[in-house]
């Protein structure tokens, strides 16, 4: 998933070089959801792994 939001944060940084305003904003609202979406499953699961190790 942090692949795809670095696809789609290239893609809006190349489209604002161009000028292209609203496919930038589009890319990079994209980008910066599934980045955040990467975060919180990251969170979980490192959370899981601690608890896991605990034997809780």
């Amino acid at each position: 998933m942090l692949y795809w939001a670095a696809i789609f944060f290239v893609v809006a940084i190349i489209a604002a070089a161009f000028g292209f305003g609203g496919i930038a904003a589009g890319a990079a609202g994209i980008a910066k959801v599934l980045f955040f979406i990467f975060v919180i499953l990251f969170v979980v699961s490192l959370l899981a792994g601690l608890l896991r190790g605990r034997g809780i």
